[in-house]
């Protein structure tokens, strides 16, 4: 999952990155309001950490502009100030969570775990991606708000490229999801179903990185 860190505090914002990683996240940082703006708007992530005390001062701001614009992704956010008033202000602005600093890193994982489980469950029956829509509960697919009709293999294989976003799955990874489809392990009956997806989708939607596997791109259409 990616998330997005938006802290001016650089020697801060490493050791946040490092934990990140090692809790088996994938960072993006940023350092002012306005980038984390587009960064939130272009990009998808699981959760956004805000610090309040920005150097363009747009903390607030940016929370109240991903809700006016129906952005539900969760902010938790990180303040050096611990006065009620502060707390209250960033959550009627639509802030999630609230951490005060210095932080506690064990704290900051158990926050995260729960707003992202928090949000995956609102979200674990539909995946919205490059211009994709994906409805887990029926197997229904849109790409650009049209219908679009998949095979049961295509479905699961979208699937799987759906939930690993901009990350290469190699042909073995993709095989050893075929596993289970009756049997059907023909030598190019991967190569067949991305064929498939590009002609039903489009042919940029799944990107062929040659030697080393499959990814789906999910700046497709931005």
């Amino acid at each position: 999952m990616r998330i997005l860190l938006v802290e001016d505090d650089e020697l801060l914002a490493q050791g946040m990155i490092t934990r990140l990683k090692r809790m088996g996240y994938q960072p993006e940082h940023c350092t002012t309001g306005k980038q984390a703006m587009l960064a939130a708007k272009d990009n998808n992530f699981a959760l956004i950490i805000l610090d309040l005390g920005l150097p363009d001062g747009f903390a607030l701001e940016i929370i109240a502009q991903l809700r006016q614009a129906a952005i539900t992704i969760p902010i938790l956010v990180l303040t050096a100030q611990s006065q009620l008033e502060t707390k209250l202000a960033a959550l009627n602005s639509g802030a999630d969570d609230y951490l005060v600093k210095p932080i506690d890193v064990l704290e900051l994982e158990a926050r995260i775990r729960v707003l992202c489980r928090r949000q995956q469950q609102r979200t674990d029956d539909r995946l919205h991606l490059a211009g994709i829509s994906l409805n887990l509960q029926n197997h229904q697919c849109q790409f650009q708000q049209h219908d679009v009709t998949l095979t049961r293999r295509e479905f699961m294989l979208l699937k799987e490229f759906m939930l690993k976003p901009d990350r290469i799955l190699s042909r073995q990874q993709l095989e050893e999801l075929s596993y289970g489809w009756d049997g059907d392990n023909e030598s190019n009956a991967i190569e067949v179903h991305i064929h498939n997806l590009r002609k039903k989708l489009s042919a940029d939607v799944i990107k062929t990185v040659r030697g080393v596997g499959y990814m789906l791109v999910s700046q497709y259409g931005v």
